[in-house]
């Protein structure tokens, strides 16, 4: 992504117009951010909504608190503190000055609620309230395999994850921070709503204010979501043209929701954006990712499905789960010792295990992305991360880069002993509690991290789009460890929770880039919520388990089934019993996907010489790990998710930003603000109060029943399997 800051230079303002139109170019250095109503607040909040997500990752059905609402919550508690808490300063005794405190001055009210002190919240909230990786790795080591490791293990494991990333994130500002071309566009959106929420003043171009915009769209949203996501769930699952030939197989494949999606339209703004905000992601960006599904999904799926390629016509063709050669869901107890071992004669009287199409194109392009994003980081970065390396420049300081010169940088010595720390931490947890994972092992899987952390965060930054190495975070202990699951899933968790957090880290940095928070505020402000928020995510998991009788059964009567944990159960014994060796050796049917890796390797090369000697406006934005990573959401996410978002997409990022410009710069990222608050708070709402209810209140009727006998609902599969099985 190339620009030009000489034409930028008079106006002082960042040269891409996306961040123009959502963060200030002005600062006030002067403004307090981390007060004490900030801390009491944040933490208030972030340790409240962390402990419900941990409630809510063992129920189904279940919402989760988001932090764009503890964004709009924290809000109105701001300044209701700013109105209530005594306007006065108070003086530290000086006789605390040998511990660096006497005469310190604070005020529990240093003045109105600022957008400094909201983002610091937010910051919080968006680093620490989700569900960790690792502590579904653990439940299902209690539950599945018996090995039963304590409060101190899991909230080591826990904090060694999570600050391992947070640590890397700190040490790769400069190439993912610091230059302006690092757009992070999730952040222009936080931006918008921050920058709305705080605007003192009435917008210079006249007409409709952003923030009376953003209130009427917001309620607009609310309202509308009760449609698609409870009175008439069929706006939501609009495959039309399936209810018109409900038992056609092929023709509910082609265009139902849960398959291909080439009906194109839904009316759920939920699952417009299951992938992404449509409004967020650049254009090219859009035409790249939407290509890519196109061609794989649109062409070479049914391609590959229709002929029968590796069996898949026996299995429905877009589903999560893997099947036997019986044509039904792999039963992983079949085999499987009573001491939770892999049992070989066993597997060979069952079955291998079959990939549907979804799983089967997923795991081929991922092979494909695993070396196409590091040859492409080396061929199109390869400069900037030497340059790096060397703690020098390619590119000039923007406005923004120039206004964070007013505060200390955080020195690099403070994320390298955080991560010196958590390393050590790591090696306690595998060698005190005889995890059976190796020093060397933890060692390779926090490497996998350390070498995908730029080239995934240059995709994220640019695109919106983020990379995962769940497969190789897969395949690689399932061939280092072979037979041995919990290890496996503690090394999954260290490679691809250390990559997560990393990249939310990094994120997040960027964002206190944007509105001009000290950089060692931020740094506190993550490490402190990070910490105690695991800390209790961890105590409240082990109060649920010794207090609520029959949790993760299917029969606990309040739901708490633990839905996340049988996929985890599942993967792990995929991949740490049966192995990558069976599923992609040379007796598979599988194995010649192995040479996408390769292909991956070698894709980059032919765009990139492309670029450099006919280099243009448009074929620099070319880029193979954006196309194969774009459609990397499938499965879980299905056709419908691509297709009426790139519609979206089209919509607002090319016609209305060409013939609207003025328009698009001062309410687009408002609006897609509006519709993400409008939308949760609508669904924790139906959720509560109408599902929640032990049997709930339930619409039957045709709006909410029709699409549920299609052949798309059922995920029926083109041919039946032959008497006997697959052979």
């Amino acid at each position: 992504m190339g620009f030009d800051f000489d034409e930028v230079e008079d106006e002082e303002d960042s040269p891409f117009p996306e961040v123009r139109a959502s963060v200030s170019n002005v600062d006030d250095p002067e403004m307090p951010a981390t007060t004490l109503r900030m801390w009491f607040l944040g933490l208030l909040l972030t340790l409240a909504a962390g402990s419900a997500n941990i409630f809510f990752n063992f129920r189904q059905p279940a919402p989760s608190i988001v932090s764009n609402v503890l964004l709009l919550v924290s809000h109105p508690l701001g300044k209701l503190l700013a109105l209530t808490l005594p306007i006065r300063t108070y003086r530290l005794p000086r006789w605390l000055a040998p511990i660096g405190l006497g005469g310190y001055e604070f005020s529990f009210n240093p003045g109105p609620w600022n957008i400094k002190e909201h983002a610091l919240v937010y910051i919080m909230a968006n680093v620490s309230i989700g569900v960790p990786t690792a502590l579904n790795a653990v439940v299902v080591a209690e539950l599945n395999y018996d090995v039963k490791l304590g409060y101190g293990f899991n909230a080591l494991l826990i904090l060694a994850t999570q600050l391992t990333g947070f640590s890397l994130a700190g040490l790769c500002r400069r190439y993912l921070v610091w230059p302006a071309s690092m757009v992070w566009p999730q952040n222009l959106i936080v931006c918008t709503l921050l920058n709305t929420l705080h605007a003192e003043e009435e917008d210079a171009r006249g007409g409709i204010s952003r923030f009376k915009f953003f209130c009427y769209a917001t309620a607009a949203a609310f309202f509308w979501f009760f449609l698609p996501g409870y009175l008439f769930q069929a706006l939501s699952i609009f495959s039309f043209v399936c209810w018109i030939k409900p038992d056609d197989v092929v023709v509910n494949q082609l265009f139902g929701t849960s398959s291909l999606g080439m009906s194109v339209l839904t009316f759920d703004w939920s699952q417009i954006t299951w992938i992404g905000s449509p409004l967020m992601v650049p254009w090219w960006a859009e035409v790249q990712i939407f290509t890519g599904f196109f061609v794989i999904y649109w062409i070479l799926c049914p391609i590959l499905y229709y002929t029968n390629s590796w069996d898949l016509s026996y299995f429905p063709m877009m589903v999560n789960q893997p099947y036997d050669r019986f044509g039904e869901p792999y039963n992983i107890s079949r085999v499987l010792t009573p001491q939770h071992t892999f049992d070989l004669d066993a597997y060979n009287n069952y079955s291998p295990l079959y990939l549907p199409a979804s799983y089967a194109i997923t795991y081929l392009i991922a092979f494909a992305l695993s070396s196409a994003m590091i040859v492409h980081t080396l061929l199109y970065h390869g400069r900037t991360v030497l340059h790096g390396f060397l703690h020098t420049r390619i590119e000039k300081d923007d406005i923004h880069a120039k206004l964070m010169r007013s505060y200390p940088e955080v020195p690099d010595w403070w994320y390298l002993m955080t991560f010196a720390a958590c390393f050590a931490l790591a090696i306690v947890t595998a060698e005190v509690w005889h995890t059976g994972i190796p020093v060397w092992a933890l060692i390779l899987a926090i490497a996998l991290p350390v070498t995908y952390i730029i080239p995934s965060g240059y995709v994220y930054a640019m695109t919106g789009q983020n990379i995962t190495i769940n497969l190789l975070a897969q395949i690689i202990p399932g061939m280092i460890l072979p037979g041995k699951p919990v290890p496996n899933m503690i090394f999954k968790a260290y490679a691809v929770q250390t990559l997560a957090e990393g990249t939310a880290f990094v994120q997040d940095l960027k964002l206190g880039h944007y509105i001009k928070l000290p950089p060692r505020a931020t740094f506190m402000v993550q490490l402190i919520s990070t910490v105690l928020v695991g800390l209790l995510q961890v105590g409240v998991k082990e109060w649920m388990f010794i207090n609520i009788p029959d949790i993760c059964q299917p029969t606990q009567e309040d739901f708490l089934t633990c839905p996340h944990n049988q996929v985890q159960y599942s993967t792990s014994a995929v991949w740490g019993l049966i192995g990558p060796a069976r599923q992609f050796g040379t007796q598979s049917i599988y194995h010649p996907q192995l040479y996408a890796i390769a292909i991956g390797a070698i894709l980059p090369i032919p765009f990139w010489l492309w670029q450099r000697r006919w280099p243009n406006n448009w074929n620099k934005y070319v880029s193979m790990p954006i196309i194969l990573n774009g459609i990397g959401l499938i499965p879980p996410a299905t056709g419908i998710n691509y297709s009426s978002w790139f519609l979206m997409g089209f919509i607002f990022q090319f016609l209305i930003r060409r013939r609207h410009f003025n328009w698009w710069t001062k309410f687009n990222y408002v609006l897609t603000a509006a519709m993400d608050c409008g939308t949760v708070l609508s669904l924790l709402l139906i959720f509560f109060a109408l599902q929640f209810p032990k049997g709930g209140i339930n619409l039957d009727w045709w709006g909410n029943t029709v699409f549920l006998n299609t052949a798309d609902w059922k995920h029926l599969p083109l041919r039946h399997v032959p008497d006997g099985g697959l052979r």
